[in-house]
């Protein structure tokens, strides 16, 4: 398999169809072999059956069901562990990003193992600009990593960084920083950001914030107990 698309998703039925249409525009012409990976992470819109039904017409789609609601780096860990291609995108549900912007990040490999995307516009809404400016703000002085937009949804992977995360609750936020903790080479590259069109967010900007605050003080640690040895000969 050469890419995989995962996409965790969340009560977001109505842009199920129109994000499957818009990725094979995008890849059906430049890849021989794709994925479409939806993890539906305990919807309860009728997601489940619309996946399954286009599981059968479309031999690309392949949705994993989680039992609950069980949060986004639960969801990502699933696509991580099912995705078979030697490279893996992540991207939201929401439509809020172009699955065609994919082929900017796919320019920066194979130099680097991991193109973070960032949002050169934000199309969201003032409040949510600051908070995410804030909250990057945070983190990068904690981590000292100095990624710009660790929020964008649009990320690529070779598929050894992905199979090199231990993920746990909240670090879908950090995946640039714990891939350099891992030792591989990450860059970031502008995309673009669009106003959602169908749904909600799933997000309040005061939990967000909040549960940054917390969780990069676990990062942290994480940096400082990383393994780091060499064997003689290799």
């Amino acid at each position: 398999m050469e890419i995989s698309i995962v996409i965790p998703v969340f009560n977001e039925i109505e842009n199920l169809i129109p994000m499957i249409n818009k990725i094979e525009k995008s890849l059906k012409n430049r890849f021989n072999e794709y994925e479409i990976i939806f993890v539906n992470d305990g919807s309860t819109d009728g997601s489940y059956e619309v996946l399954e039904k286009l599981k059968l017409e479309n031999k690309n789609v392949f949705p994993f069901h989680l039992m609950k609601n069980s949060g986004q780096s639960a969801a990502l860990a699933v696509g991580f562990k099912k995705s078979k291609g030697e490279l893996v995108v992540m991207m939201d549900g929401d439509l809020q990003t172009d699955p065609e912007d994919i082929h900017i990040l796919l320019k920066h490999i194979p130099e680097y193992d991991m193109v973070n995307g960032y949002r050169s516009t934000r199309e969201d809404g003032i409040n949510r600009q600051i908070t995410s400016k804030i909250a990057n703000s945070i983190r990068n002085w904690i981590t000292k990593d100095n990624i710009r937009d660790t929020g964008c949804p649009l990320k690529l992977f070779k598929k050894e960084v992905i199979k090199s995360y231990a993920m746990f609750d909240g670090m879908h936020r950090f995946l640039p920083t714990l891939a350099k903790y891992n030792g591989f080479k990450v860059t970031e590259a502008p995309v673009r950001h669009y106003n959602r069109i169908h749904g909600i967010s799933k997000y309040s900007n005061v939990g967000r914030v909040f549960k940054t605050f917390v969780d990069v003080f676990a990062v942290r640690w994480m940096r400082t107990r990383i393994l780091k040895y060499k064997i003689i000969g290799d």
